[in-house]
């Protein structure tokens, strides 16, 4: 028998790829405690012998709770260790406004568009 409020949850979709070395992030779907492990584990796969550059595109991304805000800070502080950064690119308004509301748009850079937060 199948699980009628599982079924209906929709999951993380997570893509990859590198432009000019850096990092390109690319989720779908929502970002709750039920994905936090696989949003983490996206986030913080990054090679330790180059400094770690990661743009996270959330255009695709229609809920974010505080799992995701965790995530996001957690990654935020090991590469800026590792002399690195992390960028947000493309939020959806929702998602933008929870960023917004606990100030994590004044920690990490969040910009309309992937191409925008590639040039920085």
């Amino acid at each position: 028998m199948t699980d009628p409020h599982r079924a209906a949850r929709p999951g993380l979709l997570v893509g990859h790829r590198a432009v000019d070395g850096i990092r390109v992030l690319t989720l779908s779907g929502e970002i709750d405690h039920g994905v936090t492990d696989i949003f983490s584990k996206a986030l913080l796969s990054f090679d330790d012998a180059t400094p770690p550059r990661t743009v996270v595109d959330l255009s695709g991304v229609t809920f974010m709770d505080s799992s995701g805000i965790n995530a996001l800070i957690t990654a935020h502080q090991a590469m800026s260790n590792a002399q690195g950064w992390l960028r947000i690119a493309g939020a959806q308004p929702s998602v933008l406004r929870v960023l917004e509301l606990v100030g994590l748009d004044d920690v990490i850079d969040c910009h309309p568009t992937v191409e925008q937060a590639l040039t920085g």
